[in-house]
């Protein structure tokens, strides 16, 4: 599995991705004897099992084929069941810079959810570190155990139905970072500060509202952590396109004439330099420019009858696409998204160390 390792082949009983297309991905709990239907055509598991991660298959129906992937914490966020609202990569990412996760962290989570952000703190901290998750929905918290399980990973997760804002965490345990996804997370500051290591021990929450902010923020202070700060993370996408752009008039006075005498200018040097290559081809060198250009111009076999032959070769155009093509060029750029899919979100750190006057928490 490849959720905190990698495989070569594909096993029965692995969770694999299945690629469509741009944008368009599935998820496939392999079983011998099962089919399974895709837009694309169904898709046999036992053709399936035994195959590359990475290679491409055939549908039955021969409408198209499908590339089989290795799951990853970031293509499982693409592709899960959504129980609850999730995180993505951008906030994925930076929460687990801030919270200095390696391998051999001790991590608490509150809640669990859909499980995306567990996937990826249970491949960071791996091969010896532990998750303690916690979710107050009892269908959840026994649907991500599930998951933990079939995925691999149920080693490096421990899944706990209980409502940490009343009863706290109930473990006895100096863990490295908390990281809260609650609607209340200043009503669980209390229950993170007592199993938070006091040699730097950090705190992370996630909040959709400027309200729940403020409140953890002043609850943070007041209980000892420092280094409050609150960050935002926007992620903005950019696709290539082919745009066409009028040729510059380079100071000239901006017109339709100063424009298509650039144009002009620009094909009829692209066709000296092509006669020029072309009498050279044939006739040899020449110093006289007046008699190369008579042999151009004279000459049947001469450079002038082979540009009209290449262009014949180019699709007909109409008068008005001629004068548009002359008077245009394309050029590639990055044009950002008109729509990017997301929802606010802020996440607000605290670090917490021993104060002075205190012998323990």
């Amino acid at each position: 599995m490849g959720f905190v390792g990698y495989t070569d082949v594909i096993a029965e009983g692995d969770t694999a991705i299945v690629y469509l297309g741009y944008n368009a991905m599935m998820h496939l709990k392999l079983c011998h004897g099962a089919l399974t239907q895709t837009k694309r055509g169904g898709l046999r598991h036992s053709d399936i099992i035994g195959k590359k991660y990475g290679c491409r298959i055939s549908t039955l129906s021969d409408k198209g084929y499908v590339y089989l992937l290795q799951p990853t914490p970031e293509l499982w966020t693409l592709n899960l069941r959504h129980r609850t609202q999730i995180l993505y990569f951008a906030d994925i990412s930076f929460i687990t810079l801030q919270l200095e996760l390696k391998p051999g962290s001790v991590v608490v989570e509150s809640g669990t959810g859909s499980g995306s952000v567990s996937h990826a703190f249970a491949r960071t901290i791996a091969p010896d570190g532990h998750l303690h998750t916690f979710e107050f929905h009892e269908q959840r918290a026994e649907k991500a155990r599930e998951d933990f399980k079939d995925h691999g990973i149920s080693h490096l997760v421990t899944v706990t139905h209980r409502d940490v804002l009343e009863n706290g965490f109930g473990i006895d345990l100096s863990v490295d970072a908390v990281f809260l996804d609650l609607p209340c997370p200043w009503r669980a500051l209390p229950h993170a500060r007592k199993i938070l290591k006091t040699s730097g021990g950090k705190i992370c929450s996630f909040s959709p509202c400027i309200e729940q902010v403020q409140r953890t923020s002043e609850d943070l202070r007041s209980l000892g952590f420092t280094d409050v700060s609150t960050f935002e993370c926007l992620q903005r996408n950019y696709e290539n396109r082919t745009v066409v752009l009028p040729y510059p008039t380079l100071g000239k006075k901006p017109g339709a004439e100063s424009t298509s005498q650039l144009a002009q200018d620009a094909v009829a040097k692209d066709a000296g330099s092509l006669n020029d290559t072309k009498s050279g081809d044939r006739q040899g060198a020449s110093t006289d420019c007046g008699e190369t250009q008579e042999k151009s111009e004279t000459d049947p076999d001469g450079a002038d009858v082979s540009f009209e032959a290449s262009e014949a070769k180019k699709p007909r155009l109409c008068e008005s696409e001629k004068k548009e093509n002359k008077l245009h060029y394309p050029i590639k750029c990055a044009v950002p998204w008109k729509e990017m899919p997301g929802h606010t979100g802020y996440l607000t750190f605290g670090t917490l160390y021993l104060l002075p006057n205190e012998s323990g928490v």
